[in-house]
């Protein structure tokens, strides 16, 4: 339970966001419930736990409130599940709307294949070392948006229990395997969760070395999505929008350079035992 004062019964919520009006639509419902319960703000903040500036942020619809809020407001007022209901209404507002939308192409894929050189991609990662990550951006992010960014990239690994499940590639840089992003014991565990994962029969993990002299992704990051209607559709790596390269030339030569880098990179069964040999050297 949170202290007084404490705002970490909601998110953030961006003003241009589409969710916009469901979370206000929420926080005007709460807010009849107070009063109707003939409860003040700060007297209501105090029966849930929280500060009465979030109550005050979440009536106004500027803050996205948790799960656990509205479970404990239906209590506090006597709702009878009625606020608790909401939550399904603020679900959506839970992840950015970029995550969102990249959420819903992953969830209808049938083949998904990428290429990361940086680090290690978002699907792939354990919570502890997505958290790295984003604690070390610049501008540097709220701790709050932090955690948002964190839940909605655990939330996309659902992808790995999809029934029938999709084709997942990825070809990982070395220096993605040996950078020890959050420290040495978060890599060895992100480590360890790559060996997992490069089990599942649907799941191909190939690790591209350092030591080439030819290399077909000098241009970058590349992540290709095949859908059952045939479509196919590249996804830059942009942190400002989620937009889709989707015309027929773009997407072929994306096609091609990431067949050249499959071709060059390691095999699966070879990568894995580049892993764990990474491993037993962190």
């Amino acid at each position: 339970m949170s202290v007084d004062g404490a705002e970490d019964g909601g998110w953030e919520l961006d003003p241009e966001d589409d969710a916009q009006a469901a979370v206000e639509t929420v926080g005007r419902q709460l807010k009849m419930w107070r009063e109707a319960a003939g409860m003040r703000p700060a007297e209501f903040g105090a029966a849930v736990g929280y500060g009465e500036n979030l109550i005050y942020k979440i009536e106004r619809g500027v803050r996205i409130p948790r799960p656990e809020f509205l479970d404990k407001a239906d209590e506090v007022l006597g709702a009878g599940g009625k606020i608790a209901a909401m939550k399904k209404d603020v679900e959506r507002a839970r992840y950015p709307k970029r995550i969102r939308d990249l959420t819903r192409w992953e969830a209808e894929v049938v083949e998904l294949g990428a290429y990361g050189n940086h680090n290690l991609h978002g699907l792939l990662q354990t919570k502890e070392y997505a958290h790295a990550l984003f604690e070390m951006r610049r501008p540097a992010y709220s701790p709050d948006k932090v955690e948002r960014e964190v839940a909605a990239r655990m939330a996309r690994q659902s992808i790995f229990a999809r029934t029938p499940a999709p084709a997942l590639m990825f070809v990982q840089e070395e220096v993605t395997l040996r950078r020890p992003i959050g420290g040495t014991m978060v890599l060895r565990r992100q480590l360890e969760h790559l060996l997992e994962v490069g089990q599942l029969r649907n799941v191909e993990i190939q690790v591209m070395p350092t030591n080439l002299d030819d290399h077909a992704g000098m241009g970058g990051e590349i992540e290709i999505l095949k859908f059952g209607d045939g479509s196919v559709v590249g996804r830059p790596d942009d942190q400002f929008s989620s937009r889709l390269i989707s015309g027929p030339k773009e997407t072929r030569i994306l096609e091609l350079r990431y067949g050249i880098i499959r071709a060059q990179a390691l095999t699966p069964r070879e990568s894995l035992a580049f892993i764990e040999k990474a491993l037993g050297e962190t």
